[in-house]
């Protein structure tokens, strides 16, 4: 709100509430190990009717999720819509049978009635599981609302063949047939093929011949010029053309993709053999051909991830804003297909920076944890060479914790995490350095990492394969202002991660720490002359990437906040794709609610829309072809605004582990209307927002068992409007004169 003088006068706290509430008080939305569809089966892909308990009973080789933890946990989604509702208690069973399941008889594991009001990651503790068998499991949640509780359905899951005490488990990929959404003749032998957006998929057509020895040309690709698909596109843009010799009649010839040398290589994710190689592409042609064509005809199957599309929603007054949300809620969708989150098509291999990004999209647009626990626990094992993405492994694994939370991907890995902060590489004077003789065997060692580690800062560099990079200007040094933020985030992430294990002396060692290092940051790295920081010590250069990631990571005191953000608006979107994710982080950090819109809807060839106008479905690997110009069309690290508006714009971030307490602090700047609807593992959140004729109102539902700090936006910062639980909320604040 714009305005001389703000006299902010709350109008509305009132909770409106159904005045018959949910007959049914059946918890829903079973997971185990995070995973919720465990008593479903897959043939090549596809869902089938086949329920996992019958997989012994049937000749068809079925894939499934299966369980690989000996002491699984379990979650739920509590049951109900009124007011203040709060799981008071908890009783599961765990069955060898349907049949005891069914009869509530848990003669694998009886946990008896536990009050508490975990509904998330609640541990087994049952006898270890045995390997691959199969196993039933109910869940009765009492309330405040609901003191007798009622059972949930029961659930099947079935173990791996091999168990851990702890391993994260994980979906095989799906496939969904997709028909064109144009088809047009262009000339006797030609047709051309839209699909409307592009996906990672395979072909199949069905073709007649009257003949022996008719061949068909079959084009595949991702982008088009004048009208017909580009056989010579730049960077790594896809295109493959295929030849079908024909049988006499009708017939349906799937294409089977050729593997590339480069992403099927040792360091990549292959697509299990029961899948096939994926290839992305949008646009299809077949040459040769000169029958009529139904649209049932061309089929495409795309893999992903199982996703569900409806779980999430955004909409708001500004259409640009609109379009960039549903090209980048797609792209997480599109890119998830290796079941693991990779650098997009090129190479296929998992970066930290990738999952660090994919992971916050995932969580903003499905209920869905295991694909980011899965790579967070590949990359703690399989890192990569950049420093900064080193020390992002702390970042993805508290960030896992706090959407799930469940805390034994934490414990198991503890003691790699902390080397992730890189204290090992710390020198005299307080800062880390990869560039003065640190990097010992056994410090490589710590880190899972056989070669040395250097700086990134961002990507490509200068020199690279864009012509002057994408960290502007940014001076590297033996002491890095961007490494350095990484390592003071790390370090403070790392006291949070001590605290929730109660590991309480290295808690206040990682705190101690957090705390002197701040001043040393500040002291070493602002320059009081430019009111900003550079970007190394003893250097004068000054860049956005020193800044942002200086402010995204709490280091900037309030004293130099201005100085700093003013320097920031001056440097515009001078960084990539990637480091566009922190340039917002800082933004929102800020309250900077306007600049942050600004730059997320901006227009340029530096902005989220110039993909949709350069004609990608799926978010790029750079702003545009000519700032990296082997890039691909398929990279997830390019869709932060898939996350920044659910977790900034619209505000809604858990606070404490497993959404048991939500913060909603929306930061809209001058949008007229926001509406959203946000997945969290406790179930949704809906926020509905109007901001007109000087008055901000927001509804809000919370579901059953959270509660949700609510702040609304003035000038300078927020109004708290308390906290408050379940059911359904409005609050308003008028601004005048």
């Amino acid at each position: 709100m714009s305005v001389k003088s703000l006299i902010y006068t709350i109008l509305i706290g009132i909770v409106l509430t159904d005045s018959a509430f949910s007959q049914s008080a059946k918890p829903y939305g079973l997971m185990t190990d995070l995973l919720e569809h465990t008593d479903k089966t897959w043939k090549n892909g596809f869902i089938t009717n086949i329920p996992v308990w019958q997989t012994d009973s049937t000749r068809e080789q079925l894939q499934y999720a299966e369980i690989r933890s000996q002491y699984p946990s379990f979650s739920w989604i509590v049951q109900g819509e009124g007011l203040d509702i709060q799981q008071t208690a908890y009783h599961i069973i765990v069955s060898d049978s349907y049949g005891k399941a069914d009869s509530l008889n848990g003669n694998v594991w009886d946990s008896g009635e536990i009050p508490d009001n975990q509904s998330t990651a609640v541990n087994y503790t049952g006898k270890p599981l045995e390997a691959d068998q199969l196993y039933f499991w109910r869940v009765k949640s009492m309330t405040n609302l609901s003191p007798k509780g009622e059972w949930s359905d029961t659930k099947a899951f079935r173990t791996a063949k091999i168990l851990k005490e702890y391993a994260a488990a994980y979906y095989p990929p799906e496939k969904t047939s997709e028909t064109p959404v144009a088809l047009q003749h262009k000339g006797e032998n030609l047709t051309y093929v839209d699909f409307g957006k592009a996906a990672f998929g395979q072909l199949l057509i069905t073709l007649s011949s009257e003949k022996k020895h008719d061949t068909v040309t079959i084009h595949l690709g991702e982008t088009v010029r004048d009208g017909r698909i580009d056989r010579n596109p730049t960077g790594t843009i896809r295109y493959k053309k295929y030849t079908i010799p024909l049988l006499q009649g009708v017939h349906t010839y799937r294409i089977i993709n050729e593997p590339d040398k480069r992403n099927t290589g040792p360091a990549a994710v292959l697509m299990p053999d029961y899948i096939g190689e994926v290839l992305p592409f949008r646009y299809c042609e077949i040459e040769g051909y000169d029958k009529p064509f139904t649209k049932s005809d061309i089929i495409r199957e795309s893999v992903s991830y199982p996703f569900d599309y409806q779980a999430s929603e955004f909409s708001c007054s500004n259409d640009t804003l609109n379009q960039i949300w549903e090209l980048c809620k797609y792209s997480i969708r599109a890119t998830s297909f290796a079941g693991i989150y990779v650098d997009g098509d090129r190479e296929r291999i998992p970066y930290e920076a990738d999952a660090l990004i994919n992971q916050l999209c995932h969580y903003s647009v499905d209920r869905e944890y295991s694909m980011a626990r899965r790579t967070s626990e590949y990359l703690l094992a399989h890192p990569t060479w950049p420093s900064e993405w080193i020390l992002q492994a702390v970042m993805i694994a508290r960030y896992d914790y706090l959407y799930t939370g469940d805390s034994r991907s934490l414990r198991a890995n503890y003691d790699i995490l902390k080397a992730r902060t890189l204290l090992a590489l710390r020198e005299k004077n307080g800062l880390i350095s990869t560039r003065t003789g640190l990097q010992t065997d056994d410090f490589k060692q710590s880190i899972h990492y056989k070669g040395d580690i250097r700086d990134i800062v961002d990507w490509p560099q200068a020199g690279g394969f864009g012509a002057k990079g994408e960290s502007d200007g940014f001076v590297f040094t033996d002491y890095n202002a961007v490494v350095n933020a990484y390592h003071y985030e790390s370090l403070k992430l790392m006291a949070q991660i001590a605290k929730d294990l109660n590991i309480n002396n290295e808690a206040v060692y990682f705190q101690n720490e957090t705390e002197h290092f701040y001043k040393l940051y500040n002291k070493m790295f602002f320059n009081r002359r430019l009111g900003c920081y550079t970007d190394g010590v003893g250097e004068t250069h000054a860049s956005l990437h020193g800044n942002m990631f200086a402010l995204a990571f709490g280091l900037v005191p309030d004293n130099h906040r201005e100085s700093v953000l003013k320097f920031i608006h001056s440097r515009g979107m001078a960084c990539s794709v990637y480091g566009s994710q922190f340039l917002l982080d800082a933004l929102y950090e800020a309250n900077d609610a306007e600049y942050a819109l600004k730059m997320l809807t901006k227009t340029d060839d530096r902005g989220w829309y110039n993909m949709i106008r350069e004609g990608s479905t799926i978010t790029l690997e750079a702003w545009d072809n000519k700032y990296k110009p082997n890039q691909d069309w398929n990279h997830a690290w390019g869709a932060a605004p898939a996350n920044i508006i659910p977790r900034k714009l619209v505000g809604v971030e858990p606070l404490t582990p497993g959404f048991g307490v939500v913060r909603i602090r929306p930061q809209i700047a001058g949008l007229e209307w926001v509406k959203a609807k946000i997945p969290t593992v406790k179930g949704e959140i809906h926020v509905d927002i109007q901001n007109k004729a000087g008055v901000f109102s927001m509804r809000i539902s919370i579901p059953a068992n959270m509660e949700a700090e609510v702040y609304l936006p003035q000038e300078k910062g927020f109004v708290y409007q308390g906290r408050v639980g379940s059911g359904r909320h409005e609050f308003a604040v008028r601004a005048e004169d």
